[in-house]
Parts: structure tokens; sequence; C-alpha cells
């Protein structure tokens, strides 16, 4: 199964230097690699591995995720807004399937 659709949540404006709150949740089937499907062979792992958000070009979350990282991986984390712009999510999974999303902000 691919990654997505993503779900993201930051205000579409704010005050220049405003520290904004940004969510983010991606859709993907997770399999940690431990179960076995009905034949008792191991089911491969297939989790989401990578996760990073950049902001006008610059990364400004990274995190690396482990098989002890629920289906549907979600963040939130704040980010101090000096301009309008772009941010751009991004996640990539074991089998190399990746998802970008991009969402604007204004800045006044």
């Amino acid at each position: 199964m691919a990654i997505g659709p993503a779900n993201i949540r930051l205000p579409a404006s704010a005050k220049r230097g405003e520290v904004i709150e940004v969510r983010a949740m991606i859709q993907h089937v997770h399999e940690s690699g431990f179960r076995p499907d009905n034949v008792g062979k191991p089911i491969p792992r297939n989790i989401v591995e990578q996760f990073a958000c950049s902001y006008n070009g610059t990364e400004v979350f990274r995190v690396k995720l482990h098989p002890a990282v629920a289906s549907n991986p979600y963040f939130a984390f704040h980010v101090r807004v000096e301009q309008s712009g772009e941010f751009v999510f991004y996640w990539r999974d074991d089998k190399g399937a990746e998802h970008i999303h991009k969402q604007s902000i204004e800045v006044s």
C-alpha cells in the first residue's frame, strides 16, 4: 500500500514572529515485522521510517521511526514563522514509498 493521504493542520495566516503549532498525520498500514501470516511465516516489516518538515527550504523537524510506532503516525511541533512561504512535509516507508505534501502560510 502506498503512503497517504496526509492530514495537516496549521493556520492559514499568522503574525511575523508568532510561534504556530503544526500537526501532521499520514495514513499508512503499519506492519512491525513481528506478526506471522496464516501459515506462520513472518509478515515483512513495513513502517513509516522517516518524517521531515521544512519551512521555506529550511528543515524545522525530522524524526526517524522504529517498529514501536503505531499505524498512521501523528506529530505535533511548533515553528516560529517570520515570512510567508511554504511548508513541505515528507514521509518515506521501509519499502521506499514516499509522500510529499505542501501547504502555504501567509505571514503579516
